[in-house]
């Protein structure tokens, strides 16, 4: 694919979660990102979407949200907004009407990622069009799935999509504040038993995108990097069971409703490592959205097409 040289110098990209729905304006020189303006609204879509099998009783926040988005992007100087839905619009049997309501009210068409192509672009996110020189395994923790890729230089990469979210898993087995050790067992069981299902490997690294890793950084005493061992993962749930979750969004200033789904993130994660027998992982800072800005600037409006050659990257 010859990447496109002339793109929009600021783009927008919104990601339309299970948990929250995300806006990044972002000014792109070549490889890197300028943050503009980062916000998020926990709208809970995964959660509604369980309850009604639709985008249904949301969709009125849904929209307003997104037009208030796109206002805020053009604002900004954004000549082009992506707009992407992952796994609550795949489950909703109202999505093309919810696609259809976005058009109108935001002025933009919105796309619905499958689970490979939110992995890969999640790699380029990470990678920003860097060239693997190791097998890696990325592990994106969201909401109401969970997107596993193995890269490896020279090869295609590998994707498997769970069904297996920190919101999703949380509403299966926790009903307490904190989770009781039953709960905390049943979320380390069913995050293993799905990790059967994630494509084989031996990878020399993980890296994990999305909030659930980057909020467990906050967990416990303060970390010179951005690593995760097994061990203080453990530490962190032993920390998140110990108090209400109110109480943990305070002291390590995260956010109530994700407090509250902490627990499963962790538990996912550690299942992670289990099944690669990895004893440590790396958070990374650019992730899905990062990835729709590079791949709308380096590839153009027909992004969509490219998606698994920017995701392998390309020479500087």
């Amino acid at each position: 694919m010859a990447r496109a040289r002339h793109g929009p110098l600021v783009v927008g990209a919104v990601d339309i979660g299970s948990y929250s729905v995300h806006l990044l304006v972002a000014r792109v020189h070549g490889r890197e990102l300028e943050t503009v303006h980062d916000e998020s609204a926990f709208l809970g879509l995964g959660r509604t979407v369980d309850t009604e099998g639709a985008i249904g009783t949301a969709t009125p926040a849904l929209m307003a949200t997104l037009a208030g988005y796109v206002v805020r992007a053009r604002e900004l100087g954004a000549s082009a907004v992506v707009v992407a839905g992952t796994d609550p619009l795949r489950r909703a049997h109202d999505a093309a009407e919810a696609r259809a309501g976005i058009t109108r009210a935001a002025g933009v068409d919105a796309v619905v990622l499958s689970h490979e192509e939110e992995a890969l672009i999640a790699l380029l996110g990470v990678q920003a069009g860097r060239l693997l020189d190791h097998e890696t395994v990325v592990i994106d923790v969201g909401g109401g799935s969970t997107e596993v890729l193995v890269a490896d230089p020279g090869r295609d990469p590998v994707v498997a999509g769970l069904p297996l979210g920190a919101t999703r898993l949380s509403g299966l087995h926790v009903a307490n504040d904190p989770p009781l050790p039953s709960e905390l067992r049943a979320l380390a069981d069913h995050a293993i038993a799905a990790f059967l299902e994630a494509p084989g490997a031996a990878p020399e690294a993980m890296i994990a995108v999305g909030g659930t890793a980057r909020s467990l950084l906050r967990v416990g005493p303060a970390l010179p990097n951005r690593a995760l061992s097994a061990r203080r993962i453990r530490g962190a749930l032993a920390l998140l069971a110990a108090a209400p979750a109110a109480a943990v969004a305070e002291h390590y200033a995260i956010r109530l409703s994700r407090a509250r789904v902490l627990p499963a993130g962790a538990s996912i994660l550690l299942a992670a490592l289990g099944q690669y027998r990895l004893d440590h992982l790396r958070v990374a800072k650019g992730g899905l959205r990062e990835g729709l800005v590079l791949a709308r600037v380096h590839a153009g409006p027909a992004w969509r097409d490219h998606i698994r050659d920017l995701a392998r990257g390309w020479d500087a």
